[in-house]
């Protein structure tokens, strides 16, 4: 009795230290960025340097941000020149009410650039392009963009105040456009679609003025 307790013993050790042994030695427990302006950007341009990352933002946090760091100026995040995605909970990236015009987001897919941006849980909102730019919330020139139960609120500029789409790729699924205002007639309060395609799954486009999207172009069910 003692001796097949004893071997049972010992192969349940064994296969504990073959379970073991099987476990990666290098597995790194994911790195949340900080909820701050700067962990913000700095995530993104390291991002950027190391050729894409997939980034986990703070659940339940705002990012506010009090000035712009793309290159150019236009953007309060650095410009998405690579494959980059935000993932949150409830997470918000917020333009200061009190800093200078600017957008939220550009995503840039033009020349070597090969920018793509997936939002996940994740909320756009007060972006104010500067006078006669695009794109108050997100700019897409050129790349690949992706909204996953985010939202783009209470945006501004002079032509998609919420998106404005130009020869790249935007898919929303799940996700909302609202409250978002564009400077000029006709010029897609919502979303604008200058070329490429912006396609919508399952998404609220609402209460953007002074109207929902324009030109219909690809984009689906944008007088709602």
């Amino acid at each position: 009795m003692r001796a097949t307790r004893r071997i049972s013993a010992l192969f349940g050790s064994a296969a504990l230290a073959m379970g073991l042994a099987l476990v990666p030695t290098n597995a790194q427990a994911v790195q949340v960025v900080g909820c701050s302006e700067d962990a913000l950007v700095n995530a993104i341009t390291a991002a950027n340097l190391i050729g894409g990352d997939d980034l986990v933002l703070s659940p339940l946090c705002t990012y506010t941000l009090t000035q712009a760091h793309s290159a150019d100026g236009g953007s309060g995040l650095p410009d998405i020149t690579t494959p980059i995605s935000l993932s949150g909970v409830s997470t918000e990236i917020v333009r200061s009410e009190a800093a200078a015009d600017f957008r939220v987001l550009k995503v840039d897919g033009q020349g070597l650039n090969s920018g793509e941006l997936k939002l996940s849980g994740v909320t756009v909102r007060g972006g104010k392009a500067a006078a006669g730019q695009p794109g108050g919330g997100v700019a897409n020139l050129g790349g690949d963009l992706m909204l996953v139960s985010s939202a783009l609120r209470n945006n501004e500029a002079a032509q998609g105040g919420g998106l404005y789409n130009d020869a790249g790729t935007s898919n929303l699924v799940g996700s909302a456009v609202v409250g978002n205002t564009a400077t000029t007639a006709g010029g897609g309060g919502g979303i604008y679609e200058a070329s490429g395609s912006v396609n919508l799954v399952a998404t609220l486009v609402r209460s953007n003025s002074p109207n929902n999207c324009a030109p219909v172009g690809s984009v689906p069910f944008c007088g709602v």
